[in-house]
């Protein structure tokens, strides 16, 4: 692989997934999981060398989104058509429903904690509105915050004190603080975009953001202050989401829905979402 550092390559065959491939995510040994292989309803497993298949089908009206993987090895999928989170045991595949929150309006993304409580964007497309939400580790479901804009994007920083949540339709990132409780407070602008979309993003170890700026076709690294460092130029426009894998931590996997496939490069430091994994 080109080891240039943020230069965006291909990784996954065009038009494997289908345009709602979303929700990328890696597993301890490396393997990255998005939802929507070759078909709605699925989350397919691409191994580090790119060979994709079918990991599972989720149940019937399901359709999956963010996936985030928890300290004992269950991944986590927002499923946003039956307003559930569900859960996957990775050794027998079955299927369970974590969480059920019938006033949500359909979960998008998900971030965890290192303590493994889940935070949980849920926009209203059509009204450019949004929530977010917490799930703690029994499956109960607790309203952060109402009356957001379209609520996308969230993570939680690697010194676990900050939970990040951006806006789409109205280009906002913001910052609360975050007690180890789960409890928000603090809300503050870190930046808005003049222009385009926002899509998913991750922290790295050292708390940069990487945004995914849908429309544009970039990837936004940005300061813990809100400083844009740098713009990944990426092949397709549509960019969904961004995980963090490799064996050390520094290959960025990117969905991209108008190519219905994964682009990857190479970052200079470590994700978050890596880091959790080494403990």
């Amino acid at each position: 692989m080109n080891e240039e550092l943020f230069i965006s390559q291909d990784f996954t065959p065009v038009n494997g997934f289908t345009s709602g491939i979303e929700g990328p995510a890696c597993d301890a040994d490396g393997n990255l999981y998005a939802v929507n292989f070759e078909r709605q309803h699925t989350i397919g497993k691409v191994t580090p060398q790119g060979e994709a298949s079918v990991f599972v089908e989720l149940p019937t009206g399901s359709i999956g989104n963010g996936i985030r993987f928890n300290s004992e090895g269950f991944m986590f999928i927002a499923d946003y058509t039956n307003h559930n989170v569900l859960k996957v045991d990775m050794k027998t595949r079955e299927i369970s429903v974590h969480a059920h929150e019938p006033t949500m309006n359909q979960p998008n993304d998900l971030a965890i904690g290192a303590n493994d409580i889940l935070y949980a964007s849920d926009p209203n497309w059509g009204e450019s509105t949004g929530q977010i939400w917490r799930v703690d580790t029994d499956g109960q479901v607790t309203q952060l915050e109402a009356d957001m804009g379209t609520t996308n994007g969230i993570e939680v920083s690697p010194d676990e004190k900050v939970l990040y949540v951006n806006e789409s339709a109205q280009r906002n990132v913001w910052a609360y603080d975050l007690s180890p409780q789960g409890e928000v407070s603090n809300k503050r602008l870190l930046i808005q975009f003049p222009d385009f979309g926002m899509d998913g993003m991750r922290c790295d170890v050292e708390g940069n953001l990487y945004i995914t700026r849908h429309g544009k076709g970039t990837i936004a690294k940005l300061s813990p202050e809100g400083e844009v460092l740098l713009e990944i130029e990426l092949t397709g426009k549509h960019c969904t989401n961004i995980a963090f894998g490799g064996s050390d931590g520094c290959t960025c996997y990117v969905t991209m829905a108008d190519r219905g496939n994964v682009e990857v490069f190479r970052a200079d430091i470590p994700g978050r979402s890596w880091q959790l994994f080494q403990r």
